[in-house]
This record gives structure tokens, sequence and C-alpha cells, in this order.
């Protein structure tokens, strides 16, 4: 039985993304040691950069979510959900929103009835589409380097300009400023100031080195638009 959707709250969403994307880079973690969580999150905060998308792309994921959460100092959300049921499991670990790599409707309905800001990976104008109808505003554009680049955002964003997009998927730190510069994009994600080799390393100074570097060159007061 499908489950109905709830009706959008445009104003709370809207609120507890413009924290999400403030910034207008966020980290996308992929680790599977929790015991580096509390040093990750220590590094992040101290870069200036206190946010996180945990992808769930390993067993451990939950655990490094429910850690960076327990700090109360960085805005964490659940990355690579695509199930209602890993909805449920990233709510209760504390993750305060949701990105998903595609457009599923029973995602969206879940993340409403948990309360949860939700950003649906899409990358055709019919996903867009599909994403208007359902009530959506903001937007993941997924695989973006595979898929076009910022060349493909700015012609949807043309086509759909009342859409905010968040390209995430092999942006490195010099390809970001092409995606920032156009209008229609809130942030970029991306995992370079946080590589897996520098967190399995431990080398906590240069992830703050990246973040406060990604937040000079890239943030409200960087190359990109505010």
């Amino acid at each position: 039985m499908t489950e109905p959707l709830l009706e959008p709250t445009r104003d709370t969403v809207r609120a507890s993304l413009a924290d999400v994307v403030r910034n207008r880079v966020v980290p996308v973690v992929v680790t599977d040691d929790p015991a580096r969580a509390h040093d990750l999150g220590a590094a992040l905060v101290a870069g200036g950069l206190p946010v996180a998308e945990v992808t769930l792309r390993n067993p451990f994921a939950l655990d490094v979510l429910t850690a960076l959460a327990a700090r109360g100092d960085l805005l964490v959300g659940a990355g690579t959900v695509t199930t209602p049921e890993q909805v449920d499991r990233v709510h209760d670990a504390g993750a305060q929103f949701v990105v998903s790599p595609g457009l599923s409707v029973a995602v969206v309905g879940r993340c409403r009835a948990r309360g949860l800001p939700v950003v649906p990976g899409v990358v055709t104008a019919s996903e867009l589409m599909g994403a208007l109808a359902l009530g959506l505003g903001t937007v993941k554009f997924f695989p973006a380097e595979a898929s076009g680049g910022p060349a493909t955002v700015a012609a949807l964003g043309a086509a759909f300009g009342q859409v905010r997009f968040v390209p995430t998927g092999g942006i490195s730190p010099e390809r970001a400023p092409a995606y920032l510069d156009l209008p229609q994009v809130a942030a970029v994600g991306g995992s370079w100031m946080v590589a897996p080799d520098l967190l399995a390393a431990g080398a906590w100074d240069e992830v703050v080195r990246r973040c406060a570097d990604a937040v000079t060159r890239l943030g409200p007061a960087g190359s990109g638009p505010g």
C-alpha cells in the first residue's frame, strides 16, 4: 500500500535547507571508522564548515552519523538514502537532513513524515518535473561531472528558474567555482576536504586547512554569488 505524502511544510524545510547550504559547500563524508568521528567533527568546526553529509555506503555509516550528531555543534545529514526504512534509521541516528541519489516518492514521503528536509537527486528534465510535482524546490544534481557539469545545470536552470541545485559527484575545488557562479546553484557537495585517505591517516590539520580554504574561496564572501 502506497504511503500518502504529507503536505510540504515549505517554510520549515526552506529554513532548514538554508542552514545546510549556508556555506555553499557541503562536505560529503565516506568513512567506515566511527572512532574517528569526533576528530572529524572537531576538524570541520575548526575549519568553519560545521556541516556533513554522511553517506550510507558501508555498514558503519550509521555509527559515524550518530557520533557526529552527538557532538551538537554540527549539522549532520545522511546521504545515499534510497528507501523509507533507511529514512527511519538515519532519523533515529540523529540525521537532520536527507540526501538521496535519485527521486523516490516513498523516500520523500517518509522524510516529510519524519520532519526531515530532503534533497533528492535528479539529472533530467523529467525528474525535475517530478520533484516539482512533489513540491520540492531544491534538488541534488547527481552525478554532476559525469552528467554534463555546469553547462547542464545552466540549461536545466534556464527551463526551471524556480529550482535551486546542489550539484554533487566528482566535483573538485578547481571545478566548484564554475557551478557556484551559476545563480541557480545553492551549494556544491564535495569530498575533497574530507577525502577518505585524509580521514584514514588522521590528517586533521589538512582537513581543517581544506575546509577553511573552501569557506574562504567558495563561501558567501568568496567567489560565488551570495
